[in-house]
Parts: structure tokens; C-alpha cells; sequence
């Protein structure tokens, strides 16, 4: 048996607008320079990561990313500054969590290994 964290941000409305996944796509974004290229690093429709990270810009009030059309001398995408702090303040909170959660486990099943 072992416990499981996982973070999920909801806005207002209680819908979801970040969670792991959006965090692994902006990840990939700064790894591929491209929110194509980061989309096929992850098995993804471009389409799908262009309505993940949409609507949680929508939900942060803010740009994750500048996006620049491609054509004959390509395109790409760059985490903005916003972004890239947004991205470590939720990895931090979400390792957090998952260190807070190992130590209440321990705590309530300490049986377990």
C-alpha cells in the first residue's frame, strides 16, 4: 500500500486548469522551444496543448507563453517570465505537498513501509 499525491489547481468555477500534465507541457516547451514540438515529445495533439495551456492562461489572468508563427523561417515558443516563475512556484508547492503527505502516511500507517 502506498498513498499518492496529486496536485490539481481549479479556478472559480471549480473547473480544472493545472495539474501535472500542463506542468510537463510547459517543461516541454522550454526543453523544444516549440509548443509543437513539445506537444509530439508527449504523444499530443497540437491542438489539445494549445487548449491546455489557453485555458490556464484564461484562468491565471496572464501569458505562460510568447508564441511566434512559424513559416518560412520558422516558429517557436518561450516561456514568459510570469510563466516560468508560475511553473516553479507550483512545482515547489506540489513537491511540498507530496512531502507533507509522505510524513501524515508515516504518521497514520506507520506499519507500513
Amino acid at each position: 500500500m502506498r498513498s499518492v499525491t496529486r496536485i490539481t489547481l481549479v479556478d472559480d468555477t471549480g473547473e480544472k486548469f493545472f495539474g501535472e500534465g500542463p506542468a510537463r507541457l510547459l517543461r516541454a516547451v522550454e526543453e523544444h522551444g516549440s509548443l509543437r514540438a513539445a506537444a509530439a515529445s508527449m504523444g499530443m495533439a497540437y491542438t489539445k496543448a494549445l487548449k491546455i495551456l489557453k485555458n490556464a492562461e484564461n484562468a491565471l489572468g496572464f501569458p505562460l507563453t510568447v508564441r511566434a508563427a512559424g513559416g518560412r523561417d520558422g516558429g517557436g515558443s518561450l516561456l514568459t517570465e510570469k510563466g516560468k516563475e508560475w511553473l516553479c512556484r507550483y512545482e515547489a508547492y506540489r513537491d511540498a505537498c507530496i512531502q507533507a503527505n509522505l510524513r501524515l502516511y508515516l504518521e497514520f500507517f506507520p506499519e507500513q513501509p
